[in-house]
């Protein structure tokens, strides 16, 4: 992992160091879910997309980071809502979960978001052998087993999406 830190942002690479991670590029055309299984041949459920919400709570706005497969739909309005205990619910702006994350929007990840920030792991993505994430910025993709989601500080594991 090590030898790939440089392409990663430094709140990334300093979370993942001695983690067994696979870091590799890929093309900035195929960064996006669809067209990444198509190019590189991985399923949409090996895939898992980290998403920014904002939520409303105790009267005060909050961010959360979900994860997901890409071939699952989330329960937005149902369990990922109960899970924050939010009043309301709505995907974050682009332009602001860029800056809360110092992250490309497309290959934001699970891993060194803000502290304090809670991080929501769908429980299908934990039934996976490995999945691929985003890795901070688009040209660049982590192979990871879903076991090193667990060591994040703020992660919640539930059943998230819809049947």
């Amino acid at each position: 992992m090590a030898l790939h830190a440089e392409h990663l942002p430094a709140g990334v690479a300093a979370q993942l160091l001695e983690q067994e991670v696979l870091v590799f590029a890929v093309g900035d055309e195929h960064s996006d879910t669809a067209q990444f299984s198509e190019r590189y041949g991985f399923a949409s459920d090996d895939c898992a997309n980290t998403i920014v919400l904002r939520y409303r709570k105790d009267g005060a706005d909050h961010y959360a980071a979900v994860v997901t497969l890409g071939s699952n739909r989330l329960d937005v309005n149902g369990a990922v809502k109960q899970c924050l205990g939010a009043q309301r619910l709505s995907f974050a702006k682009r332009e602001v979960a860029t800056e809360l994350t110092a992250m490309e929007f497309g290959g934001i990840t699970a891993f060194g978001l803000p502290d304090g920030m809670r991080v929501l792991v769908d429980a299908a993505v934990m039934q996976r052998a490995f999945v691929v994430m985003g890795a901070g910025v688009r040209k660049t993709k982590l192979l990871l087993a879903p076991a090193l989601l667990k060591s994040l500080p703020q992660v919640d594991i539930a059943a998230l999406t819809l049947e």
